[in-house]
């Protein structure tokens, strides 16, 4: 998976495609991780998540981890202005393990959606390791609706999605699998869920 090539049109294709949907996803549950102190941000991308966190948390210690390097250079000049900005890691989760029992908080915006069940069970045993046992975990990606015309229409827009990044970055899922399941099993319930656009997107947040 690599998401170099797509880098610099990232920003346009966001825009073009969903415009502001997936930033109010990636903010929805800012005012809920008031007080948090060291937070782990899993596939950061372009940096609009770490910019709006931030912005808004100016204290806490953000650190961001992202398997392509061009993706990180993007975030790195969105973040650029701020007091402190994030420290960034250039790796590939789970071949990169963070420290043990260290976060207060997990993001993962749109990046366990990237993953087949084998290798998404692997990547959140390793950012589970990594929190706390009062830990938050902010999940924001893709979902299916439970059924109806909206149950479709995700198929079909998951169905071009899906072909699309497995040609461009060699994205290694070819369909959704939900990390619920995942999450509960590592000792996190589901404390809110926020749905937009007939339930294409959720905001999840999860505490142990």
């Amino acid at each position: 998976m690599d998401f170099d090539p797509l880098a610099r049109h990232y920003d346009w294709m966001e825009a073009v495609t969903a415009g502001s949907l997936l930033q109010r996803a990636r903010a929805a549950w800012l005012p809920a991780l008031s007080g948090c102190r060291r937070v782990l941000s899993a596939g950061e991308g372009h940096g609009r998540f770490a910019q709006a966190f931030l912005e808004r948390h100016p204290h806490a210690e953000l650190t961001c981890v992202d398997a392509s390097g061009r993706m990180l250079e993007r975030a790195r000049r969105r973040t650029r202005h701020l007091p402190a900005p994030p420290r960034w890691v250039h790796a590939a989760v789970p071949a990169w393990r963070p420290e043990p029992a260290v976060y207060d908080v997990i993001v993962t915006c749109f990046f366990l959606d990237c993953f087949p069940p084998a290798h998404l069970a692997s990547v959140v045993e390793a950012l589970a390791a990594s929190a706390t046992d009062r830990s938050a975990w902010l999940v924001v990606d893709f979902a299916l609706p439970a059924r109806g015309l909206a149950r479709w229409r995700a198929r079909a827009i998951h169905s071009g999605m899906y072909a699309f990044f497995r040609a461009a970055v060699d994205l290694p899922a070819a369909v959704l699998t939900p990390p619920d399941a995942l999450l509960r099993a590592h000792g996190f319930r589901l404390d809110g869920r926020r749905e937009y656009s007939w339930g294409l997107v959720r905001a999840d947040l999860w505490r142990r």
